[in-house]
């Protein structure tokens, strides 16, 4: 006969299923009363790091951050940095103008805090005086009366070697006229034959007409020739002075214009006094002299020959302004009194990050880009400051990680349009790099961090400081106190009810549950945060104020309902027979198991048959969900510590003959984890000694080669799974859970679950061995080996000891 254990234990009691706050811990009557309270809980491990790495000046500091998810974490941190206050060298105003010496290179100007929109427009209002003023100096009496001595000396030159040409030629019946060559007049040598001029061409047909004598045609073209010959030099002597005019008038002007270009550059000199700034103007300066044509238009007059281009030359097709190259590109201006920036980059694009060069087109399909088209992104506007960013987003953003590494290493921001957008061709502009000193701070979870620090060597290098936030926080009366104001201030910004001390309670009980343990409560502010938007609806639907408890508890019951909708269905399968399970009797070789269903933000539990066969052989244990493909790689684990806990305890004088299957019944979405390894063993020493097990107890908990019962997660999701199944059938008060006494700590079981086990309905059993739940579920003692080395007889461990002996002899007398 089969012995029953010694001590049958009755399970835990409801104190210890559930943490419970004590309103009366919680400091105010309502949060109306509470000190508003800001930024993260806790976390002084996180800031620690944070702040060294935003006060540390050096080379690839760099910040990664760490943990919080589900939080808005880019806005908490820009916050952080606020309260932090570093001290950090500002950036000064930037601009790029044009770059005379080098059209497809703008140049760069940095200017004090503040200077360069006024730069702007001093600069523009500079051309727009010269543009006034110029036609004006021009059109003056006495700029027209030097113009005119100029033009009639020029002139009268010309005239004379004309007239001394023209004579010459008079006197060999030669005269000088203008042949029409299309729409051209063209200057051209005519002999004169009875008073009239006559084309050289015509001469043969006047000779074949016996209008003129050949010795005479042939005379005349040689003297053609001769005069031909002189008036080419001729001409080139009044191409020569039609160039000298132009230069004298080209001085003319310059001298006249100069006073007005030289006034205006050189107030803008003494007020800017940077170097590169003084180079610019003085380029202005000389291009404006240097292109007094555009000038002589009056201010608003239009121009149809075309725009300049960036040398400028006139170039047809563009309407562009012929004065935009002496504009000033603004790329960053700031106030003197702005302190340092923080930018949350939510969209980090290569455009927004870096900038980009605009393109403009024409109407017929052409483009073109200079410096006024150049954009800046978030990267310089956050020059001197923080530019936090989404690790993740940043990453697979084409071109954006390589181009946020280059600009780390070097300090250097280049401005480019994204090529591959254009397959016709890229800008040809190449702007001056940019020196910018910005703080990158990085935002995503640890594992994104092992996999860039491992395998990204540049990363190692520019993110040098790793800020964790850590997702628990240890309770305290200061936690309740931040909890609180953390409710009050969502009270006050969104027009909330307040909440009680009652509810305050309620909400830390959540967040310990969401923590997991009961000495820790969550830092997911915004799970908090969304329980207390819910509960205060929940409390205005009933017209209550403040929020209560109660309230809680309805907002999370309406939470629950919103997605359990798999969960019932999986319920009612259960309830039908759909799914076998069976809550009452025993059977041999089968356990009820739990896991967890995680579907769409609820997670629940759910009892799951498992099954073991043994034989005898040599194939050992065979586990179907691997043979099926449908084992993860921690169950696979779970069920080689299987093989090896049954070698420890029963192959010390024998080899193991058998084979053994394990089974998840009815699962046909693959098994991972290792938390029903305790579970296995208990279905295979029931197969084994042919002891049945009881059907009303669920078993959950790891175990190790050695027999020891390890924690597990999802306890609460787990046993509430199960009470829910048994609950649709009947509660017949012999039910319950078999759990690792390592997960007591983390038991923050429903309500109901809690009044059941009060009444006696419903039990939970935590155990620490092996030995202690096989004794549970067969009412069996396990047994204890003696000095013989063999398990006592009538005991599960001696049965199963005498099972594989058996075994062993049948299977060499078979061999």
């Amino acid at each position: 006969m089969a012995t029953k254990p010694t001590d049958q234990k009755r399970g835990l009691t409801p104190d210890r299923l559930r943490w419970r706050c004590d309103p009366a811990t919680v400091p105010y009557a309502t949060t109306d009363e509470a000190e508003i309270a800001e930024g993260v809980i806790g976390q002084v491990r996180a800031i620690r790091a944070l702040k060294m790495g935003i006060e540390l000046a050096g080379p690839g500091y760099n910040i990664f951050v760490c943990g919080l998810a589900g939080s808005s974490r880019g806005g908490l941190i820009a916050r952080m940095i606020e309260e932090i206050e570093p001290q950090t060298q500002l950036a000064p105003d930037r601009c790029y103008v044009h770059n005379f010496k080098a059209p497809d290179r703008p140049r760069l100007l940095a200017l004090p805090r503040g200077q360069a929109d006024s730069f702007k427009k001093e600069m523009q209002a500079g051309i727009d005086f010269l543009r006034r003023r110029i036609p004006q100096v021009f059109e003056g009496e006495p700029f027209q009366r030097q113009k005119g001595r100029i033009v009639e000396r020029f002139t009268l030159r010309e005239k004379e070697l004309m007239d001394d040409f023209t004579r010459r030629i008079a006197r060999e019946q030669f005269a000088l006229g203008r042949m029409q060559v299309g729409a051209v007049a063209l200057p051209e040598i005519f002999p004169v034959l009875e008073g009239q001029m006559v084309p050289v061409e015509e001469l043969p047909k006047m000779v074949q007409e016996g209008k003129l004598d050949t010795g005479v045609a042939e005379q005349i073209e040689r003297k053609y020739d001769q005069f031909r010959q002189e008036f080419t030099v001729v001409y080139r002597k009044t191409l020569t002075l039609s160039r000298e005019l132009a230069s004298e008038m080209s001085y003319l002007e310059q001298e006249a214009a100069s006073v007005l270009v030289d006034g205006v550059i050189q107030e803008l000199k003494e007020k800017y006094t940077d170097t590169r700034i003084a180079e610019y103007l003085e380029e202005v300066r000389h291009h404006i002299l240097d292109n007094l044509e555009q000038f002589k238009d009056r201010e608003g007059e239009e121009t149809d020959e075309g725009a300049l281009d960036g040398g400028g030359e006139r170039r047809a097709g563009f309407d562009r302004d012929p004065f935009r190259i002496y504009g000033v590109n603004v790329l960053l201006a700031r106030n003197p009194q702005d302190t340092f920036p923080i930018i949350f980059e939510t969209t980090p694009t290569y455009v927004n990050l870096f900038g980009s060069i605009q393109r403009n087109y024409d109407t017929r399909g052409g483009w073109s880009s200079d410096f006024m088209d150049i954009r800046p992104g978030s990267m310089l506007r956050a020059d001197g400051g923080f530019l936090i960013l989404y690790a993740m987003d940043t990453l697979t953003e084409p071109g954006v990680w390589r181009a946020l590494k280059r600009t780390l290493n070097h300090g250097k921001l280049e401005i480019q349009p994204l090529d591959y957008l254009f397959p016709v061709g890229g800008s040809a502009l190449k702007p001056e790099s940019i020196d910018t000193k910005v703080k990158i701070i990085l935002i995503g979870d640890r594992e994104l961090y092992e996999l860039l620090y491992v395998h990204e060597e540049d990363f190692r290098k520019i993110f040098k400081i790793r800020a964790e936030f850590d997702e628990e926080l240890e309770m305290s009366s200061a936690v309740v106190s931040q909890y609180a104001g953390h409710l009050r201030k969502l009270s006050r910004d969104e027009g909330l009810c307040p909440f009680d001390r009652t509810a305050v309670a309620a909400i830390l009980e959540y967040g310990v549950r969401k923590a997991g343990r009961r000495s820790k409560v969550t830092a997911r502010l915004n799970d908090i945060l969304d329980l207390a938007r819910e509960a205060c609806y929940a409390a205005r639907e009933h017209g209550q104020s403040p929020v209560t408890a109660d309230h809680v508890s309805l907002a999370l019951t309406a939470k629950v309902e919103r997605h359990n909708l798999i969960e019932t269905k999986m319920r009612e399968m259960i309830e039908e027979g759909v799914i076998l399970i069976d809550m009452e009797g025993s059977r041999v070789g089968q356990v009820n198991g739990l896991s967890v269903f995680d579907y769409g933000g609820l997670a629940f539990g759910k009892p799951m048959r498992i099954t073991a066969a043994v034989a005898m052989g040599k194939g050992g244990l065979v586990n179907i969900e691997r043979e099926s493909n449908l084992s993860g790689r921690l169950h696979t684990k779970g069920v080689q510590i299987i093989s090896g806990f049954f070698r420890m305890m029963f192959a010390r004088d024998k080899p193991l003959s058998f084979s053994a299957s394990l089974c998840f019944e009815q699962s046909y979405s693959g098994v991972d984890g290792d938390s029903a390894s305790s579970t296995e063993i208990y279905a295979l020493l029931s197969a084994l000694s042919g002891l049945p097990i009881r059907q009303e107890i669920a078993v959950t908990g790891s175990v190790n080669q050695q027999g020891d019962i390890q924690p597990i997660g999802g306890i609460n999701e787990k046993i509430e799974g199960f009470f829910d199944s048994c609950n649709v059938k009947r509660l017949t008060g012999g039910q319950g859970v078999i759990m690792p006494i390592a997960n007591v700590e983390d038991l923050m079981l429903r309500d109901d679950v809690v009044e059941a086990v009060e009444k006696g309905m419903f039990r939970i059993l935590p155990v620490a061995r092996i030995e202690e739940g096989i004794e549970m579920l067969t009412g069996v003692r396990a047994g204890e080996r003696g000095a013989d080395g063999k398990f006592e007889p009538d005991t599960v461990f001696g049965m199963v000891d005498r099972r594989l002996r058996e075994m062993a002899l049948a299977l060499k007398e078979f061999e």
